[in-house]
């Protein structure tokens, strides 16, 4: 038998796009809380900016995902490239001009729906365009895009913004005009769809559900790293090292665990990336908060980077291998959804922790999260029909 083909220009192209859209996106997310700390605020109100960003986020993705579903994927995309592309330059504005917190939570807020827009919109038109036998794989790969974003994108953020924020805003701004660039070469799929009248069901894919909730439990650990590792570090006496080596560590444990995860998965499951990696990213931040330096800090980013470049694009793979043509855009949202309120939900939660204990403590407390993700898969994941690990157990009946 033929292996079907996966990779194409368009395939290529949608995940340069992908990669540009989180570049943009977590350029600013990882420095936002320095951003706040220049206006004069704490960081219970940078928490709350995350917070704020990630609710918008979850609002509208549904409502993306619906109108993705009504053919509509070209038109979306760009709504979302232009949204993100000039959000930056309202912070811009604010960081030049204004000094307004007020105008910052609300170019955050217009952030969160340009992101909602662009991201469910590349995870949909991926998803066209992965033959169905190498669904796993072509995810994995895809998802490499955001794993390299959210890995070297703090790290390229902390350069800029130590130069200037203004350097950081325009950088994020021209990420996106590339991004509009390819995307009017692309040839993207308008799927067939039938004329119906909208429902609240056409906004959540349930048998998405399952995985999404495993996947929102443990984000709530990564968010917390990728919103406060750069400030972590720098109130550490112990740790010397910059924090932003620590997601360029990771981005490196990221690709090669990208490489593997879509094959493994296809062939084994998702539940292997579940138990491992949820252990790993436990053993990751119990590092950094009871035994910081710089040996520690090296491990925490290697198990981190393995926990995320693992367990996201294969869980993100159980919730979308089901779903019809018709329904994919539904699925990526209600996956989308759950990253979002995760991370959110995390940022916040981190704030305010860290405002109460400190960091350190901050990041034991935040870990029983990893073990909350596993429990909440057996309960509600590993025996669903969308688990990939339980269609290929009854395969071998």
């Amino acid at each position: 038998m033929t292996k079907e083909k996966l990779w194409s220009k368009d395939f290529v192209g949608i995940i340069v796009i992908n990669f540009l859209v989180f570049l943009n996106h977590l350029m600013v997310l990882s420095t936002f809380p320095f951003f706040i700390s220049y206006l004069g605020y704490s960081e219970t109100i940078s928490g709350i900016c995350v917070a704020v960003f990630s609710l918008i986020a979850v609002i509208f993705r549904p409502i993306v995902g619906w109108l993705l579903d009504s053919g509509k994927r070209r038109g979306i995309l760009l709504i979302g490239l232009l949204g993100m592309g000039l959000m930056p330059m309202g912070y811009l504005a604010v960081y030049s001009v204004l000094s307004s917190i007020i105008l910052a939570i609300t170019c955050r807020i217009f952030h969160g729906i340009a992101l909602a827009f662009s991201n469910t919109a590349t995870s949909t038109i991926a998803s066209d365009i992965i033959p169905k036998k190498r669904f796993s794989e072509g995810m994995g790969m895809f998802g490499m895009a955001t794993a390299l974003a959210t890995s070297i994108a703090p790290a390229i953020g902390e350069y800029l913004m130590k130069k200037d924020f203004q350097y950081l805003f325009i950088t994020a701004t021209l990420c996106m005009i590339i991004s509009l660039g390819l995307c009017y070469i692309l040839k993207i799929k308008k799927p067939k769809v039938n004329a119906k009248n909208f429902t609240i069901k056409d906004l959540v894919e349930k048998n998405a559900l399952p995985a999404s909730i495993t996947a929102l439990v443990f984000l709530l650990t990564y968010g917390t790293l990728e919103n406060y590792i750069l400030k972590y570090t720098s109130t550490v006496s112990k740790i010397t090292i910059s924090g932003g080596m620590y997601f360029t560590i990771m981005a490196i444990m990221l690709l090669l665990t990208r490489i593997i995860t879509g094959k493994v998965a296809d062939k084994k499951g998702e539940a292997i990336f579940v138990y491992s990696c949820n252990s790993c990213m436990l053993m990751a931040l119990l590092l950094l908060g009871l035994i910081p330096s710089n040996i520690s800090f090296i491990l925490s980013a290697i198990l981190s980077g393995y926990a995320f470049g693992g367990l996201e694009p294969s869980l993100q793979a159980m919730a979308v291998n089901t779903a019809s043509e018709k329904r994919r855009g539904a699925a990526n949202s209600t996956f989308l959804c759950a990253y979002d309120i995760g991370i959110g939900v995390g940022g916040a939660l981190a704030g305010i922790l860290i405002d109460m204990i400190g960091y350190q403590d901050m990041f034991i407390v935040i870990s029983i999260a990893n073990l909350l993700s596993i429990l909440t898969y057996i309960l509600i994941g590993r025996n669903h029909p969308s688990s990939m690990t339980y269609q290929l157990k009854k395969k071998k009946i």
